[in-house]
C-alpha cells in the first residue's frame, strides 16, 4: 500500500482528529508523571540512605525494566479483550507505583515504586488505539501529533519538575503522578467510538517481530537507552560542573528544545516514506555529535546548551518517526502485540540505559557516561548502514 504523500495530503476527518486529541492528551499526562522526575530523580536518590551511583542509576530506568516485561502481554492482550480495558488497567497500576514512591524515603522503596510504576504498560496499547482509529493515509500525521504532544509534556515537564521539586519537594512529583493517572482514565470518556479490530484468538508472536520490525525495535531501543543515560549525568554536569541551580535547569532545557524545533519540525515533514534510511542516519549522526560534544565541550554553558539543541532535535525526530514506521509495517491483526514488542525495546533501553549511567557515573565524571553514549551512537550509525526498511 502506498504510504502517504506531501503533495497530496490526505486531512485527517473529525472523528480521527478528536481520537488522536484525545489519546495524545492522555499520552502527555501520563509520560508528565515520568518525564518530571529525568531531571532531579538522580540528585535526589543519590542523598538517600544506602544510595550508590548504581543503585541511582537503577531507581532512574527501573521503570525501563518492567515497562519492557509488560508491554509485549499487555499490547497483546488488548488484540483480544480491547485497548479501553487495558489502558484502565495500566493507569490504575502506574497510579498505584506513583504513590508507593511518593511514601518511600529509602532508595530501595523509590525503586520499588519506579518497577511498580513500569508493571503499567500501555504505551503500545496507546499507540495501537491511534492506528484503530486512524486510516493508513493519515497515520504519519497523526504519529506526528502524538509525538509532538510527547515532546510538548517532555518541555513541560523539564521546567515544572525542577520546580515543583524546589518548591515542595521530590516526593510531591510522584503524588502528582499518581493524579494524573487517575485524570487520564476519565478522559477515556471523551473518545468517539472507534472501530473494534478484530480480536485474536491465538497468541502468535512470530509476525510480531518479523526482520523489518525488529530492526525498528532495536533502533528504539538504542535511542532510549542513549536518552536515559544522558538524563543520569546532565543533572550532575549542570549542577556540580556548571554551577547551576536546580530551579533553573528548565532554562537550559527548554531553551534547547524550542530551538531543536527548527531541526525536527522540518525532518518530520520530510519523512513522507515513515522511517526512511537517510533521514535516521542523519539524526542518529545529530545524537552522535551531540553526546561527542558533551564529552569534550562541556566546560561553559554555551557549547552544553548547543549541543542538546542538536541532541533534541534527532531525538525527537527518531520518537516520532519510528513508531509510525512500525505502525505501517506492522499488519492490523498483530499490530497491538508488534507496538508490545517495539515498546518494550524502548523501556528495555531506559533501564540499560540507567544503569549505563550509573555505572560510568561511579567516579563522579558525567563525559565517561556522555562517551558510552557516544559511542553507541556511533554503533547505531554504522549498523544503520548495513539495513534498509522494505517498502510497505
Amino acid at each position: 500500500m502506498s504510504s502517504e504523500n506531501p503533495a497530496t495530503s490526505i486531512p485527517m476527518d473529525a472523528s480521527e482528529r478528536r481520537s488522536v486529541g484525545v489519546i495524545a492528551l492522555i499520552s502527555m499526562i501520563r509520560m508528565f508523571g515520568l518525564f518530571a522526575l529525568l531531571p532531579v530523580l538522580s540528585l535526589y536518590a543519590y542523598d538517600l540512605e544506602h544510595a550508590t551511583p548504581l543503585l541511582v542509576g537503577l531507581a532512574v530506568g527501573a521503570y525501563g525494566l518492567t515497562q519492557a516485561g509488560f508491554q509485549i502481554p499487555l499490547g497483546a492482550l488488548s488484540d483480544r479483550v480491547g485497548r479501553i480495558p487495558v489502558i484502565l488497567l495500566g493507569l490504575g497500576i502506574f497510579a498505584a507505583g506513583s504513590a508507593l514512591a511518593a511514601v518511600s524515603d529509602s532508595i530501595y522503596g523509590i525503586i520499588a515504586g519506579r518497577l511498580l510504576q513500569g508493571a503499567g504498560a500501555i504505551s503500545a496499547t496507546l499507540t495501537a488505539l491511534i492506528t484503530d482509529a486512524t486510516r493508513e493515509e493519515v497515520r504519519t500525521k497523526s504519529m506526528a501529533v502524538f509525538g509532538i504532544g510527547i515532546g510538548l509534556s517532555f518541555m513541560i515537564a523539564m521546567v515544572g519538575g525542577p520546580l515543583i521539586a524546589a518548591k515542595f519537594g521530590v516526593q510531591s512529583l510522584f503524588w502528582a503522578a499518581a493524579l494524573l493517572a487517575v485524570v487520564a482514565g476519565f478522559l477515556l470518556l471523551l473518545l468517539p467510538e472507534i472501530p473494534r479490530v478484530s480480536r485474536k484468538t491465538n497468541w502468535n508472536f512470530r509476525p510480531a517481530v518479523g526482520p523489518d520490525l525488529l530492526r525498528v525495535d532495536f533502533y528504539v531501543f538504542l535511542l532510549h537507552t542513549i536518552m536515559t543515560a544522558t538524563f543520569v549525568a546532565l543533572p550532575f554536569l549542570l549542577t556540580r560542573r556548571l554551577g547551576l541551580e536546580l530551579t533553573d535547569h528548565w532554562k537550559m532545557y527548554v531553551g534547547a528544545l524550542l530551538l531543536s524545533l527548527l531541526i525536527t519540525i522540518p525532518l518530520i515533514m520530510k519523512d513522507h516514506r515513515q522511517g526512511q534510511g537517510r533521514l535516521i542516519g542523519i539524526a542518529v549522526s545529530m545524537i552522535l555529535i551531540a553526546q561527542l560534544s558533551l564529552t569534550f565541550f562541556s566546560f561553559s554553558i554555551v557549547p552544553v546548551f548547543l549541543s542538546l539543541v542538536v541532541y533534541f532535535g534527532g531525538f525527537n525526530f527518531l520518537e516520532a518517526g519510528l513508531p509510525a514506521r512500525l505502525s505501517v509495517l506492522a499488519d492490523t491483526d498483530i499490530r497491538g502485540a508488534a507496538l508490545g514488542v517495539f515498546s518494550s525495546a524502548q523501556f528495555l533501553g531506559a533501564f540499560i540505559g540507567g544503569l549505563i549511567g550509573g555505572r560510568f557515573l561511579g567516579q563522579g565524571r558525567p563525559a565517561d557516561v556522555f562517551f558510552v553514549c557516544a559511542l553507541l551512537a556511533g554503533i547505531w550509525l554504522a549498523l544503520q548502514s548495513f539495513g534498509r526498511f522494505r517498502r510497505p
